[in-house]
């Protein structure tokens, strides 16, 4: 979809449809006064000249994002939307041209590619009227992370049996600018990632892509780390027919890091970004990981398998200590990884975890700046002993029937090294089983796309004036007291973060809540 502005009326455009705010615009376009009352959320006034759509939307940021995406869905023929401007929309101008620009684009996704016969038409040109031509980059620019998101929509609405962990490298290592790789696990030392993935004949890989903008400075390196199983069963805690049917979504946090590079390298960005994804599936056959197995990490500590549906929180242990070796000084992983956190935050936010509080305030920034909201939980030490084992160095549940989320951002920790890492716990947000009443519809929403791209928008600008950030955060963890290995280098394994005093707790009763 092409984006537009023009300082011009809509009457100039020769749109299939033209879209209002709910308002004095509406009513001086022609709008009856009931149709602008009965705009719940879209009313169509069919005129002499193009209809007119009567959007409801909230005066804010998320409203006019809503609105653009439901008039371009209003507009069923395809073609060009024009979108009058509303000055009495209490928003300045520029934000009013982000917010359209970017929920038309999400508004024009069709997750029906996968039908047989010709793709439906959809709109190819969305104009915004009433503003001037220097906003056009603005408007540009949102458009481009809009279709990035996008992209990473149609990653994780793909059928498991095409977007397989090949399947996933393959279309990523096509994405312009970026230099692909894709890693053996089993010869690079991931056990973690290999005992996984050996359940399935489709084999695993670790998926790498790297933007290398010239000029970018030595640091920091932020590396994004995805969590990419592309079909789930459970393995042997295999899950239910409820929640089995909704698993290729699983790779959600792939998705969405490889989606965020595509972006970065497309706005030449100039940072070094890398991503970590990696990709396997979780099966259930004489090959799958078993309940009391222990699987020796990439790092090198041991993990004892007590819920073998647990298997997120594995590979990317694997991948964690990865891209630390690899050179990242900032770390995000981004995962579909506990049912708790859907439970405990439904389908609107996702659930933020850092030892680093001000690491972790940035990430929660950047995500609720650019839509995709964000909520910080804690990590205590006092969590640390509900991991170990009395055969392992860790285990990978702790049998018991709280704090799910929360134990499995601190099995994370034991793999992140040393330096910001924050995780992004994104399973209620990544795939939604009914409209929220938002831009997105049902289905994979691509979330973390934009957070990612303002991440590292935000790192770009602190990194190039770190005297003037308005961002202090930002500007504190910029140089982190310990870095990561130099690229290439090979660190020591991550210590175990010291347990508690506290006697351990005893039970053995598995939660019977989802996990990742």
């Amino acid at each position: 979809m092409l984006v537009e502005v023009t300082e011009g009326d809509t009457s100039a455009i020769g749109a299939d449809l033209v879209a209002v705010a709910a308002g004095a615009r509406a009513s001086q376009l022609g709008a009856p006064e009931r149709a602008v009352a009965d705009a719940d959320p879209v009313a169509i006034v069919y005129t002499d000249g193009a209809p007119l759509a009567v959007v409801a939307p909230e005066p804010d940021v998320e409203g006019l994002r809503t609105g653009a995406a439901r008039a371009v869905r209003a507009c069923r023929g395809g073609g060009t939307v024009a979108w009058a401007l509303d000055a009495s929309v209490p928003l300045p101008v520029e934000e009013q041209v982000r917010a359209l620009a970017e929920g038309a684009v999400i508004g024009g996704y069709d997750a029906r590619r996968w039908r047989s016969g010709e793709q439906p038409r959809g709109v190819e040109r969305f104009v915004i009227c009433g503003c001037g031509e220097q906003l056009a980059p603005v408007a540009d620019r949102a458009a481009l992370v809009a279709r990035w998101t996008n992209a990473a929509r149609e990653l994780v609405d793909g059928p498991p049996n095409v977007i397989s962990p090949a399947g996933l490298a393959e279309r990523a290592a096509a994405f312009p600018g970026l230099r692909a790789e894709t890693i053996d696990p089993a010869e690079a030392g991931l056990g973690a990632l290999a005992a996984v993935g050996a359940s399935s004949p489709a084999r695993p890989l670790l998926l790498v892509l790297r933007h290398e903008a010239p000029g970018a400075p030595d640091a920091p390196r932020l590396a994004f780390v995805g969590k990419a199983v592309t079909f789930d069963t459970g393995g042997y805690f295999l899950k239910s027919q409820a929640d089995i049917v909704r698993q290729k979504a699983d790779m959600a946090g792939g998705a969405a890091v490889v989606a965020a590079l595509g972006a970065i390298a497309e706005l030449a960005l100039p940072l070094s970004v890398t991503a970590v994804v990696p990709a396997c599936e979780n099966m259930l056959s004489g090959s799958a990981i078993r309940p009391t197995d222990v699987i020796r990490t990439a790092a090198g500590l041991t993990v004892e398998v007590t819920n073998p549906d647990a298997e997120g929180r594995l590979i990317l242990a694997d991948a964690l200590w990865w891209a630390r070796r690899d050179g990242a000084t900032h770390l995000v992983d981004l995962a579909t990884l506990t049912g708790a956190m859907r439970a405990g935050m439904g389908d609107v936010y996702a659930g933020v975890f850092a030892p680093d509080e001000s690491w972790r305030d940035v990430v929660v920034d950047a995500g609720n700046a650019s839509g995709d909201l964000a909520w910080p939980w804690p990590l205590h030490p006092r969590y640390r002993r509900l991991i170990d084992s009395t055969v392992a160095d860790l285990r990978n549940t702790a049998g018991k029937s709280f704090g799910f989320a929360i134990i499995a951002a601190t099995f994370l920790q034991q793999f992140a090294g040393e330096g910001p890492w924050a995780h992004v716990d994104m399973l209620g947000t990544a795939f939604v089983d009914e409209d929220r009443g938002d831009a997105f519809g049902r289905g994979a929403t691509g979330y973390g796309v934009r957070m990612l791209v303002e991440l590292a928008a935000r790192l770009t600008w602190a990194a190039a004036r770190p005297s003037c950030s308005p961002i202090s955060a930002i500007t504190n963890v910029l140089v982190p007291k310990t870095t990561g290995a130099s690229h290439g280098e090979t660190p020591s394994s991550p210590k175990l973060a010291p347990a508690t005093t506290l006697s351990k707790l005893n039970g053995t009763r598995r939660p019977k809540i989802a996990h990742g």
